[in-house]
């Protein structure tokens, strides 16, 4: 169940619609709790139907009945105790509009999953029956609407800023030259170019997290900045950028440098847009927007178009200038490393996707060297993760969940530890004939820890944070009847990578690395980076 709930989630993440998951009673809806908890704090639609036993059959010692109702607690947005069913005209109309209400409800936004807990006495097989011969409102009950209809379709718009409101706003950010957008993770591939135009009326950067869709694709991306993770960790470069006005669309970005650099910078007028939350663990918006991202930044674009807006050229030139020289130094800095590197299992899949493909990166640190080291470009590539509640629990199932769904190859960057623990999902590949491509970065243990100050303490750090497993997971591959390499340099791993784009079936291609050398090898790469970086500032600064 725990698996099953992940595969739907990836459905539902890569359609954009509520898709169903199904269980009987007891502890197997609870095994979906992991699952429904990302999908509330990621905004994706699920339809959790979970079989329960009868009210007489509660609190009495009967087999596989727990107390299934709110099980979720506030983690699903709308709870429902069915109502036994009966083959009468009123439950079947009541089962119907009930169907129709949760997938709405699931939809709309901010969208998430709904609990349908549905108690059932014995006969749990019912002997099969023709429709009766009915008419009227009994039929409409029976048969349902003519030509597949829904029961009751819902009619629901986007929320927008009244005229006046978005005036104001323009207005405002009319009046900040020195502003960034800042892109965090989000679906609506329709945000990307609704940003490029208004970062071009502005002349503000557009700092894109990858999972925002922003930072690859055919859309404009003269102000993209991409290598913000990198030259943001240096104070001076930092410090020097100080913007008037952040304008943030998305989720809390995966970058912490990003972060702090906004901390750094709480006197600027930071601006949350989200429609219907409040994404701000920093507790610095000085305005929060409910509204839809795309509209509202197209109502910003046509507001500004009749105002006399002025753009700083020189502020956007200098984060320009700063993000290429960086993202340069970023790749002649990862060339130059030839053993393997978890770092740069991004940079070369940068150049190995094809158009139309989608990466799919664990939490830990896939996702932060997602974000550090794949560049943008114009080929379409979709982003996906678990950012909602962050655990490293579920990712195999929820991408190969996405890659049922989706057209195009799929490849998910995943560390041994997290792909340790959602093994069982596998066996939805053979099952289903899905092809995706599984990069395990195996380290031995959980690598991300190894960044912090607790590994200075040696056998203590490797019990309780490094936690090392040994495992060989050849016999992984071959339990599930995967396609298995091992790969130790790089041009082995694009020929791994490139074969298994197109063969069938999952390939599983794992790249050993160590976790104290994946450490130093990051940490040769910053003070580049801010050597670089600082030729371009300080010259600017001096003018």
């Amino acid at each position: 169940e725990r698996s099953a709930a992940f595969f739907a989630l990836g459905l539902a993440k890569a359609l954009r619609e509520p898709v169903a998951l199904v269980c009987t009673s007891g502890t197997a809806a609870a095994n979906f709790l992991p699952a429904v908890v990302e999908a509330h704090y990621s905004r994706v639609p699920l339809l959790v139907l979970t079989a329960d036993r009868p009210p007489e059959l509660r609190d009495v010692g009967a087999p596989q009945a727990i107390d299934q109702l709110r099980l979720y607690g506030p983690y699903a947005k709308w709870f429902v105790e069915v109502a036994l069913p009966e083959a009468t005209p009123a439950l079947l109309r009541y089962a119907r509009t009930l169907a129709a209400r949760a997938a709405a409800t699931a939809r709309e936004e901010p969208a998430g999953p709904i609990h349908l807990n549905f108690p059932f006495r014995e006969p749990l097989i019912p002997l099969p029956a023709e429709p009766p011969a009915v008419s009227g409102s009994e039929a409409l009950a029976w048969l349902g609407r003519p030509e597949g209809e829904p029961f009751a379709r819902v009619l629901a718009g986007s929320r927008q800023l009244d005229e006046p409101l978005a005036r104001e706003l323009a207005e405002l950010l009319g009046e900040l030259p020195r502003g960034v957008i800042v892109a965090g993770p989000q679906l609506d591939e329709a945000l990307a170019p609704a940003l490029a135009e208004l970062a071009a009326m502005l002349g503000y950067p557009i700092l894109a997290d990858p999972l925002s869709q922003a930072r690859c694709g055919p859309h404009d991306r003269t102000l993209v900045v991409d290598a913000y993770d990198a030259f943001l960790r240096d104070p001076e470069v930092s410090g020097a950028l100080a913007p008037q006005v952040v304008l943030r669309f998305g989720a809390v970005p995966t970058s912490k440098p990003l972060l702090l650099f906004l901390e750094r910078h709480a006197g600027a007028r930071q601006i949350v847009v989200d429609p219907a939350g409040w994404p701000d663990p920093l507790h610095l918006a000085s305005r929060v927007v409910h509204a839809d991202p795309v509209a509202l930044a197209e109502s910003l674009v046509v507001q500004l178009a009749g105002m006399d807006c002025r753009p700083d050229p020189e502020w956007s030139e200098l984060w320009r200038a700063i993000d290429m020289r960086a993202r340069a130094t970023i790749r002649e800095e990862v060339e130059r490393i030839e053993e393997p590197f978890e770092g740069r299992v991004f940079a070369e899949l940068a150049t190995l996707l094809p158009d139309g493909a989608t990466l799919f990166a664990g939490n830990s640190m896939p996702v932060r060297d997602l974000d550090t080291f794949f560049p943008g470009g114009e080929r379409r590539i979709r982003f996906l993760a678990n950012r909602g509640a962050n655990g490293i629990d579920g990712v195999v199932s929820t991408a190969l969940g996405a890659a049922a769904a989706l057209a195009g190859p799929l490849a998910l960057v995943i560390g041994d530890l997290s792909f340790y623990h959602d093994l069982n999902g596998l066996l939805a590949a053979r099952r289903h004939g899905l092809r995706a491509t599984i990069v395990l970065l195996n380290n031995n243990g959980g690598g991300i820890f190894s960044f912090l100050p607790q590994a200075e303490h040696g056998e203590q750090f490797e019990r309780l944070f490094g936690t090392p497993h040994g495992l060989d997971f050849r016999h992984t591959a071959a339990l599930y009847d995967l396609r298995y390499s091992r790969v130790a340099s790089w041009p082995a791993f694009r020929k791994a990578i490139r074969a298994s784009f197109t063969g069938d079936g999952v390939s599983v291609i794992e790249v050993p690395t160590e976790r104290a050398r994946n450490v130093e090898l990051h940490r040769r790469i910053w003070p580049a980076v801010a050597q670089a970086v600082r030729r371009v500032v300080l010259p600017a600064l001096s003018r």
